[in-house]
């Protein structure tokens, strides 16, 4: 909440904007804050620092010196205007009340029957009422835009570039607005990208060339294709809704009649050992898996738990890549 208090007042494009170690002095002086409230900042921007969201230059020899601050790579990610962005993830799918609220009710919810926490707060499925509320459907297809650009930089890279070549069609599968399908599209001319979604989510969006929308629900049929991708999709779900989005996923594949199908799925793969905690990345999985609780009923598997889905769908086999600390890329095989 304090790191949200410091993006909302815009605290880190005031110092980028500086263009050099900014004193606290003019960093009070450039915020919009009532004069009664002056004296707090430098605690706010004490626990951020502590946090390593800021950083200090202070000689330390020199007593005189007034504190001044700069960014690091982690506030650097906040700013408005950085094309990567994950501002709008941060105040919006993470820390808006909608899903914070939620929280509050986790030991109700382990003592009753809902699916979810957010069932037990809004008596409703997050996903249906993500579509009778526009205002956090905008959020969160906000969130996953910021996200999927972030993650587009690398699956077009020399690392991953390989995962598409060979592919004429590709399906992404709940790809909300289209942000990570564009850049594929974009990277691989060759290549025929359609976003599949629910009617609500791509309403009034514009194709391109080698880029459509289509509306409709992955576990009714999703188009016939060469590759389907799974950016964030399977780790919403529990073991047996999963076993039937691969399913569906399986059907698009053979139905385009390509021997050389797979799935593509972007997803987290939790480290076997739990107590081996000393990993950063770690804890952020463990954080995710608990969100996944909260809001899906659904949850961040481990390797082990990966395979054995992966060949309970009826698939032969699969490949996984890291591609970017906490998640990985995961190829499978009909």
């Amino acid at each position: 909440m304090s790191l949200k208090c410091a993006v909302e007042l815009g605290i880190p494009d005031v110092i980028y904007n500086y263009g050099q170690p900014m004193p606290l002095s003019k960093l009070i002086a450039s915020l919009k804050i009532h004069p009664s409230k002056t004296s707090f900042i430098y605690r706010l921007m004490r626990i951020l620092i502590h946090s390593g969201f800021f950083a200090t230059n202070k000689n330390v020899d020199d007593k005189d010196l007034e504190e001044s601050f700069i960014l690091t790579d982690s506030s650097v990610l906040l700013l408005m205007n950085n094309p990567l962005s994950i501002r709008p993830f941060l105040l919006l799918v993470m820390l808006d009340p909608i899903l914070t609220n939620p929280w509050h009710k986790l030991s109700t919810w382990f003592q009753d029957d809902n699916p979810t926490a957010f069932e037990t707060e809004y008596g409703i499925m997050f996903w249906r009422y993500a579509s009778n509320v526009p205002k956090l459907n905008e959020l969160f297809n906000n969130a996953m835009a910021s996200d999927a650009r972030f993650v587009s930089k690398l699956l077009v890279d020399e690392k991953c570039k390989g995962v598409f070549e060979g592919l004429e069609s590709l399906v992404d599968v709940g790809g909300g607005t289209g942000t990570l399908a564009k850049t594929i599209a974009k990277s691989f001319s060759q290549l025929e990208c359609t976003v599949f979604d629910l009617p609500h989510v791509i309403a009034g969006l514009e194709e391109s060339e080698n880029l459509k929308y289509v509306g409709g629900d992955m576990f009714d049929v999703i188009p016939p294709c060469n590759a389907v991708l799974l950016k964030w999709i399977l780790h919403n779900w529990n073991d047996e809704e999963c076993l039937k989005i691969l399913g569906k996923c399986k059907k698009a594949i053979m139905k385009n009649g390509s021997k050389r199908g797979k799935v593509i799925i972007i997803d987290m793969v939790m480290k076997d050992d739990e107590k081996n905690g000393d990993d950063e990345s770690l804890e952020t999985q463990l954080f995710f898996d608990m969100q996944m609780l909260m809001y899906h009923a659904g949850k961040e598997r481990t390797e082990k738990e990966w395979i054995k889905l992966i060949f309970s769908a009826g698939f032969s086999d699969y490949k996984i890549t890291p591609i970017l600390g906490i998640r990985s890329l995961i190829e499978i095989y009909p």
